[in-house]
Formats: C-alpha cells, sequence, structure tokens
C-alpha cells in the first residue's frame, strides 16, 4: 500500500473511532446550554412544539416530585411528545423502540453551574443503534433536525 494510501486510512480509521467514542462519551445523549432559566427554557418549548404541530403529552416536574417526598432536586423538566408519523416507522422497523418513544427532552438546571441550563436529548443515532434499526429506510436526520431546532428554540436561540 502507498504510504498517501496508507496514511488516508489510518487518519480515517481515527477520526470513526473518534466520533464512535464521543457517542459512546455522550451515551447517545445531546445536549445544549442556555443562560435562559428552566422555566423561560420550558416556556419556550411548548411554544415550539405548538408551532411544529407536535403533541405534548406529558411535562414530568422531577423537583416538585422530589418535593413531595421531602427530597431536593434542582429544577428538572421532562417534556414527553412526539408526532405518529415520525415515532411509527422506528416501531414498525422494530418495535421495541417503544421503550423509547414519544421522544423526550430534559430541561434542567446545570449542577456545575446554577446560572445555566441544560437541554438534552436522545440522538435517534443512538435510539437506531440501540435497537438495531440499521437495515430500515428511516429519515434519522430529519427527526435530528428536528429535536435541534426545538432545542435551539428552548435555548432562545432561533
Amino acid at each position: 500500500m502507498k504510504p498517501s494510501r496508507l496514511l488516508a486510512a489510518i487518519l480515517l480509521g481515527s477520526s470513526l473511532a473518534l466520533a464512535t467514542l464521543a457517542q459512546a462519551d455522550s451515551h447517545g445523549i445531546e445536549q445544549l446550554k442556555t443562560d435562559a432559566t428552566v422555566e423561560e427554557a420550558a416556556e419556550r418549548l411548548r411554544e415550539a412544539l405548538d408551532e411544529k404541530g407536535l403533541r405534548l403529552f406529558v411535562v414530568v416536574d422531577h423537583a416538585a416530585n422530589a418535593e413531595s417526598v421531602e427530597m431536593q432536586l434542582p429544577p428538572t423538566q421532562t417534556f414527553i411528545f412526539g408526532n405518529p408519523k415520525a415515532g411509527t416507522p422506528l416501531m414498525q422497523c422494530d418495535s421495541s423502540v417503544a421503550l423509547d418513544l414519544p421522544q423526550k427532552m430534559v430541561i434542567r438546571q446545570a449542577q456545575e453551574d446554577e446560572q445555566q441550563t441544560l437541554i438534552e436529548w436522545n440522538s435517534p443515532e443512538y435510539l437506531a443503534e440501540r435497537h438495531g434499526l440499521e437495515d430500515c429506510d428511516l429519515p434519522l436526520d430529519k427527526i435530528e433536525g428536528v429535536l435541534q431546532s426545538l432545542a435551539e428554540a428552548a435555548a432562545g436561540n432561533s
């Protein structure tokens, strides 16, 4: 093998390994930081879900739940939402993905910096890998784009 091809192969292999490592480190969790409060980000997310025609099933207020048993958590809310047109094809590919659907997005106060709010969601690529959906023709990029735009709206970046 020519030295230039060998170097190209090594670089490609290294970049693929780093991408896999980065995803493994995040455990498939995408994250966006904002200076908005949890409440501000939550209100913006509600508006963005409505604008995109996504159904909000429920919001779980983890801090309030902790308080109900005399425990404490920083402000943390999980939004559970979806669209059957997007989720059904994933479940048709392998019904185990129903464990992770509808979609979820967490808005929480950062533990390391109380002035920061984190917006987190599962990467559709990670869910596809987790549930073995690689053989199905699914619009994962489109789903990721919608989730990213929702997070950006919640953060106040759009």
